[in-house]
């Protein structure tokens, strides 16, 4: 059995995380645990670099809480451009051997109603829950649910990212 620990008690990134593997090694069971851990960076990490940092910074918070094969680390951030606000994540993996695999989900615009929130320092699950009338949409389907009306929820996005960020353990001797 395969253990793997995230970095976070949200039912959306550990799912994502276990949709992953299952993707990439689905001979295999999975035992999967999400603990939660500081990001080192704001509650809304501004650009790639920043986000990133928040990633590594969640999966090397893991690394010491115990024995697993794969430590997961999933952080969302937005990036001004512009007039235009970008939303995406990256998901940084480490394995058995210490070996990182890295991975950023797609990006997406924000709407202006949500573009002004985040401009004025709210975070974007609440900017996002105040604009679509939900609550805790980070732990459901997300922004980018809202948006696509279910058609990419929140896991589904960052399932991808979990899976590109698996390919240097899937494929060994090419990284």
């Amino acid at each position: 059995m395969m253990k793997i620990v995230v970095s976070s008690k949200n039912p959306v990134k550990i799912n994502s995380a276990l949709l992953g593997f299952q993707s990439m090694f689905s001979e295999e069971q999975f035992e999967i645990v999400g603990v939660s851990v500081p990001s080192g960076v704001p509650d809304q990490p501004l650009g790639d670099e920043q986000t990133l940092l928040g990633a590594m910074n969640r999966m090397n918070g893991i690394l010491t809480l115990g024995e697993a094969d794969y430590y997961v680390g999933i952080e969302g951030g937005v990036e001004h451009v512009g007039n235009d606000v970008e939303v995406f994540a990256w998901v940084v993996v480490r394995g058995p051997d210490g070996r990182v695999g890295k991975a950023r989900t797609g990006m997406f615009l924000l709407p202006k109603k949500l573009v002004e929130l985040v401009r004025q320092g709210v975070e974007l699950g609440t900017a996002s829950d105040m604009i679509f009338d939900e609550s805790n949409s980070k732990q459901k389907g997300g922004t980018v649910g809202a948006l696509t009306s279910g058609a990419i929820d929140r896991t589904a996005y960052y399932h991808h990212a979990v899976i590109l960020a698996l390919l240097p353990f899937k494929n060994p001797d090419l990284y």
